[in-house]
């Protein structure tokens, strides 16, 4: 008897420690998982939605379609889109800079030394302005005259004025008129090249060599796309050099109509003035200034094959890029607690 109960106990026993040992169900996707990706498995706690690697599920039984997004996915969008973005631009080398404080926004090879073309008439204007008055009279020298085009056709027998040969240097792109200015200041061509190249070092342009009054290809001439834009912030400070940049035309003296070469006064919003230049050797180049509210630009390009497609992306980008440094140098400030006036 003692045996059948012993026997009885020990069934008993086995039967209820079998069920404790059930096995836990299986846990199975949550309904509503595709639209919460923080509570993902039913009897699991979510993870912290910041840590979160929300997995995306194929076809049943196909594992291979398993996707993984993470939420650095918007930051490599965005550097695929810049790179889609510096791919338009066809120049070889840009620079854009904050045109209050010299702040670099933008650069592509910015110190690739290249052939100026006429925007190094920028300097020409510039120390002429400065050099001369409007009324005084300049002569016309046979090397002036034989410049190539572009120019305003200069005579030798006559004397131009001043005023009129600076506008059309700058917004005419006169070759004729850049020589016989040089040689006016300077008694040559090579005299003036030099006081150009030391009025761009004193601008900081460390980079710029000038061999020509126009910017005509010649050897051991060059500047980069940092140092025209430092040479064009400088220059637009001059309150009279920046009231002639923004001219759209103008008469001469003599009756002789100048128009700028600067389609970007008229194409491109906030343009205050600007200047073209083109050689075979340099190909297009150009560099200008543009403001929009309370904040303005310097934008240059070298060897551009789409100059002004070129100047309408950079200035678009030029402008949303300084907004995003201005909150960035704002949030910085404000986290040291540092009060500073964000221009």
């Amino acid at each position: 008897m003692s045996k059948y109960l012993f026997l009885t106990v020990t069934l008993f026993l086995l039967w209820s420690f079998s069920g404790s040992l059930q096995a836990a169900p299986i846990p199975v996707l949550d309904t509503n998982a595709k639209h919460k990706p923080g509570v993902l498995i039913k009897g699991i706690p979510p993870v912290d939605n910041d840590l979160a690697r929300v997995v995306t599920l194929g076809n049943y039984n196909n594992i291979s379609r398993v996707k993984a997004k993470t939420r650095g996915g918007k930051k490599q969008r965005r550097r695929v889109r810049f790179a889609r973005f510096n791919r338009k631009i066809t120049a070889k080398s840009v620079m854009i800079i904050n045109a209050d404080t010299g702040e670099t926004i933008f650069a592509k090879n910015p110190d690739l030394p290249r052939q100026p073309a006429s925007t190094i008439k920028v300097l020409t204007g510039m120390i002429a302005i400065k050099s001369l008055k409007n009324n005084s009279l300049v002569r016309v020298t046979r090397h002036a005259q034989q410049m190539p085009r572009s120019k305003i056709y200069l005579d030798t027998k006559k004397r131009y004025k001043a005023d009129d040969l600076i506008n059309a240097v700058l917004l005419a792109s006169a070759n004729d008129a850049s020589v016989a200015l040089a040689e006016q200041i300077a008694g040559s061509e090579k005299n003036f090249a030099s006081m150009m190249t030391l009025r761009a070092k004193l601008w900081g342009a460390k980079k710029t060599i000038c061999r020509t009054a126009n910017g005509l290809t010649a050897r051991g001439q060059h500047t980069t796309a940092r140092d025209l834009a430092q040479i064009f912030r400088h220059a637009m400070q001059d309150k009279e050099f920046a009231r002639r940049m923004k001219r759209t035309k103008i008469k001469t003296s003599y009756g002789k109509l100048l128009r700028n070469h600067n389609k970007a006064l008229w194409t491109v919003k906030g343009a205050l003035g600007g200047k073209t230049g083109y050689t075979y050797a340099a190909r297009q180049t150009y560099v200008g200034k543009f403001k929009r509210g309370q904040d303005s630009i310097v934008v240059a390009i070298m060897g551009s094959g789409t100059m002004w497609s070129d100047i309408k992306k950079l200035v678009e980008y030029g402008f949303k890029k300084n907004s995003q440094l201005k909150l960035a140098r704002y949030a910085r400030d404000d986290s040291t607690g540092i009060v500073t006036a964000v221009r």
